[in-house]
């Protein structure tokens, strides 16, 4: 963060340089001094500095200049930079016309030269002037910014991208913010082009692809080696465990991941059945410790990229990324993971992002401030999410087909909810259509055969999940729900006998092509916890040794 910028500007060298040294002295631990000799010269290192939304406290300029005069001088300045201080400095014989100015040009003082000693007849003056700019001063964010519409679902994808990669940003809503709008002019952009994402360097893209932003936020998008022991794909738990272990290890260990680390635990707002966190933690705090774990000891992320065909070539596995590049590996641990399934009701494709949301979308919580929010499901996800909801909403329903949250929620969520006011259960009920022009405005119930229309803020999401294995089912053998089957199961099972045709059996976690193996949600009998996930993910690497060592 740059400092506050105090301009002198006079006309006199020997003058300028005083009050240079004195504000340097005084004031160099808290604001950075610049300094112009003439007023054109002032004006424009102002504009530069509005350009470039640095933060001008103060300017001191003298009265008697060639060309543009300092009461002229501070007149543009209060247009470029309202809130900053302005201070004339004159002469004895000019006293009266800066009373004048201070009553015409509203500026904040006069000084009069020479001002020796400062300790007495300057710097009074000036912090008195500096602690009341303080006083209404807001540092500009350091980081990325992004603009947008609230209802845009373009605008909350890249919303939650940033999120999940713990990216600090600020959200600027262009109808609402009118630092929106005064941005988005200074970038060279108008509303047509929304969502702009501006960088801290001031830069700016419109538009953008995740991969863009990627690509300016320092992750790899390209891999640096020809071959990989173990090339991982997909950073959820599973996926981040097979990656710390795999490169403490010392196998050369790539990541592929599509969206943000963590996969649907990573959406978690706390998570407080983990071994070894008595407090709980958030799901994205868990993932990012795995992240920097897995970098910290050798492991190379790509992201966000995604796999779209894995084949097998003497031996060697290869993969095809979204981009039409290939990595070669001998060994793959698939931990793809799980995505959720859609809701199939009238108007629900038209408002998806714009209201309605499939997870937890953390990132929407606090603009359901004081509103009612709707949650569709019965699982831990759930219960997480409402839980986390209930400190931003007015009140938050969840709907169930059933009668109680006991068959599908952990015990000590369901307490947790039953003591959080506004949080209520609403049994044998589900959504049978969603209302609104741009947004979500009503959600229509269904309860015990009884419609009910009901204005919601938010719907979220939770109707249980589908295996992201699509890509891959005609390579790996699955059963009929799209889960990957590995180990005894591919020898077993009349069904897939067929599919394993070498002379040893698979490993426990080996697919049908050996040297592939599967891990976490996604593959066949797993069981869908967190604790399990790591488990398997580190498993996994035990057989991508043995593997390697045949």
């Amino acid at each position: 963060m740059k400092k506050p910028v105090l301009l002198a500007v006079d006309d006199d060298p020997q003058v300028l340089n005083a009050i240079e040294r004195d504000l340097r002295q005084e004031f160099r631990r808290d604001y950075r001094v610049l300094r112009a000799a003439s007023g054109e010269e002032a004006l424009a290192t102002l504009q530069e500095l509005q350009q470039r939304d640095e933060p001008l406290a103060l300017v001191l300029a003298d009265q008697r200049m060639p060309g543009l005069q300092g009461v002229e001088l501070l007149e543009q300045t209060r247009q470029l930079f309202p809130d900053a201080k302005r201070v004339l400095l004159t002469a004895y014989a000019d006293t009266e016309a800066a009373i004048r100015a201070i009553n015409q040009a509203r500026l904040d003082y006069y000084l009069m030269k020479p001002w020796d000693p400062p300790q007495e007849l300057l710097y009074p003056t000036l912090h008195d002037l500096l602690t009341a700019w303080q006083v209404s001063y807001k540092p500009r964010f350091q980081g990325v910014r992004l603009i947008g519409f609230q209802w845009s679902p373009l605008s909350h994808e890249l919303k939650d991208f940033l999120a999940g990669y713990l990216v600090a940003y600020q959200w600027l809503d262009f109808e609402t913010n009118p630092d929106a709008q005064l941005l988005l002019v200074r970038s060279g952009y108008t509303a047509a082009d929304l969502p702009v994402v501006i960088f801290e360097d001031n830069t700016a893209l419109a538009n953008p692809t995740r991969t863009d932003i990627a690509g300016r936020l320092g992750l790899a998008q390209t891999a640096s080696q020809d071959l990989y022991d173990v090339v991982v794909i997909g950073a959820g738990p599973a996926g981040l465990a097979s990656a710390v272990y795999g490169a403490s290890e010392g196998l050369r260990t790539l990541v592929i991941e599509r969206q943000a680390p963590g996969g649907q635990a990573g959406t978690s707002s706390r998570i407080e059945n983990y071994l070894g966190f008595p407090t709980g933690l958030s799901g994205s705090e868990l993932a990012h410790r795995a992240w920097m774990q897995a970098i910290r000891l050798g492991a190379e992320i790509l992201a966000p990229q995604e796999v779209t065909e894995l084949c097998v070539q003497d031996g060697y596995k290869a993969l095809t990324l979204s981009n039409g590049s290939e990595i070669r590996t001998r060994a793959v641990v698939m931990t793809t993971g799980v995505s959720y399934r859609t809701l199939e009701v009238p108007g629900i494709h038209e408002l998806t992002g714009a209201g309605v949301y499939y997870g937890a979308a953390r990132t929407e919580a606090r603009t359901c401030e004081q509103q009612d929010v709707y949650i569709v499901g019965g699982g831990n996800s759930a219960g997480q999410a409402a839980m986390y909801l209930a400190t931003y909403a007015r009140r938050v329903f969840i709907l169930i087909r059933g009668e109680s949250l006991a068959a599908s929620m952990s015990a000590y969520l369901i307490e947790q909810l039953n003591q959080t006011p506004n949080v209520e259960i609403l049994p044998y009920s589900q959504v049978v259509g969603v209302r609104g022009q741009d947004h979500l405005e009503e959600v229509v119930l269904n309860n015990n055969g009884t419609e009910e229309v009901r204005p919601a803020r938010a719907l979220f999401i939770f109707i249980g999940a589908k295996p992201s294995t699509e890509w891959v089912c005609k390579t790996v053998v699955c059963d009929h729900k799209g889960y990957l089957l590995t180990g005894r199961d591919l020898v077993t099972d009349p069904r897939y006998a067929e599919a394993w045709k070498h002379n040893r059996e698979p490993y426990l976690l080996e697919t049908c092509v050996p040297g592939v193996f599967a891990a976490g949600d996604s593959r066949a009998g797993a069981m869908a916890r967190v604790a399990s996930a790591v488990g398997e993910g580190s498993m996994a690497i035990k057989f991508v040794h043995q593997y390697l060592d045949e």
